[in-house]
């Protein structure tokens, strides 16, 4: 026998189950597939219930929000699914474990930021009570700011500035002596009474083209006089002797 063979021989066999270990596996399987069948049917059980009381809230016209009793974090889960399904809104509130639980509005009904805010402190909502608060708030608020300007005044010149910059810009304050103009949709936003030059575009054109043409004109008489000079110059450098 080899030194594997014999290692392995040496080795106490896995002990084998036996009838008895066998039959108590199989009674635990069948009472946690037991268990679960009953979790499953109670989460179906509680879905059916709060589908029918979401269905009698929606068509309760009377009502604009509804509260369930507090329940665990699995059921929450159920509500909320089912009333975002509804077109709902729906919040949970209170302490987990203690006393958490699902409030949902209608769609139309949807709550504030101060209504959200007053739940999540314990306390109830008063719409009226809440308008005086908002109501206060504005109050407390333009007190605040009139103390402010209290406290600190609008600071004035000392001097006035038309006063001291008369001789520069005259009696009559800028914004008053500044024309007022008005806009010319065929030339832009400048009136025509405010430009410099006051032709057509007609005017300029033709203008510009008597430019051109006057230029090119002068042009060719210096060209041609540059060419008679030329040739009287050369004649006058012809050798007598060649004559």
């Amino acid at each position: 026998m080899d030194l594997l063979g014999s290692i392995l021989g040496s080795m106490q066999k896995p002990p084998t189950m036996g009838d008895a270990e066998k039959k108590k596996a199989k009674e635990q399987k069948e009472r946690l597939e037991k268990h679960q069948q009953a979790e499953k049917k109670k989460l179906d059980d509680f879905r059916g219930k709060i589908r029918k009381r979401i269905h009698e809230f929606v068509k309760d016209g009377s009502k604009q929000k509804y509260s369930f009793e507090p329940m665990d974090k699995c059921f929450r889960a159920i509500v909320h699914e089912i009333t975002d399904v509804a077109g709902m809104t729906s919040f949970s509130f209170g302490l987990e474990e203690e006393d958490r639980y699902v409030m949902l509005w209608k769609k139309e009904f949807a709550p504030t930021d101060e209504e959200l805010a007053a739940y999540r402190k314990g306390e109830d909502w008063d719409p009226d009570k809440a308008k005086e608060i908002a109501k206060q708030k504005e109050i407390d608020r333009l007190s605040e700011e009139a103390e402010s300007r209290i406290k600190h005044p609008k600071v004035m010149p000392a001097s006035n500035y038309q006063d001291k910059y008369r001789h520069l810009i005259g009696e009559e304050a800028a914004k008053e002596a500044a024309r007022t103009t008005t806009a010319n949709k065929s030339y832009g936003f400048v009136p025509s009474e405010n430009k410099l030059d006051h032709r057509t575009i007609e005017q300029v054109l033709a203008d510009t083209r008597a430019k051109k043409k006057q230029k090119t004109e002068e042009g060719q008489d210096v060209g041609s006089g540059s060419q008679s000079e030329d040739v009287t110059t050369a004649k006058d450098n012809e050798d007598p002797s060649l004559l």
